[in-house]
């Protein structure tokens, strides 16, 4: 069990680091769309305007709950915007540390099922890879199929999850494995 969770702890931080290296270096502007700073400001003032009596949410804009703003969503454009009206620092360290105790808990419940489902590397190793491709599938793509969403900015993100969680999966799955196991595995391998 302490391999395990140790795998499932080393998991975890390759989590973190593998979200720093996609989003937080230069590589993020391969996913994002910008634009230059008066429109920002425009955008900006607009948003206090209209959404800040509302407060902190997600929004549909045009919102199609009405029929003007389904003739409005049909005609475009169309945004969700998800809003908090008060900011933080880009580099909030608060986030940073929750980030990374949710990757550390992620990484030892990914190891947990690994540990209590199967019983050697090549079944966890397919299993952690297999339910990574998946889940980015299903909860990102899913997002580009369903709702519009940018294909760029959704493939760029599935990616980026699909390598953390792999990673994660093979990283407990190799620190699980046993002697015995490593042996039969060379053992099989090996033609007499």
């Amino acid at each position: 069990m302490v391999r395990t969770l140790v795998g499932g702890l080393l998991g975890g931080f390759a989590i973190f680091i593998t979200g720093f290296i996609f989003w937080g270096t230069p590589l993020s502007a391969l996913a994002l769309s910008r634009t230059d700073e008066q429109a920002s400001a425009n955008l900006q003032a607009a948003m206090a305007q209209a959404l800040t009596p509302t407060g902190t949410g997600v929004y549909v804009i045009p919102d199609p709950a009405t029929a003007q703003g389904t003739i409005l969503y049909g005609k475009g454009p169309v945004a969700q915007i998800f809003y908090n009206e008060g900011g933080f620092p880009v580099m909030d360290s608060g986030a940073l540390i929750g980030g990374l105790i949710l990757a550390l808990v992620v990484g030892v419940l990914i190891a947990l099922a690994l540990r209590f489902a199967l019983a050697d590397f090549a079944s966890r190793a397919r299993a952690s890879i297999l339910f990574a491709l998946a889940a980015v599938l299903w909860l990102h793509i899913g997002q580009a199929v369903f709702n519009h969403a940018p294909w760029g900015y959704i493939l760029y993100l599935a990616f980026s999850d699909f390598v953390a969680l792999a990673l994660a999966g093979l990283i407990a799955a190799k620190l699980m494995e046993t002697k015995a196991e490593a042996t039969a595995a060379a053992d099989a391998g090996t033609l007499h």
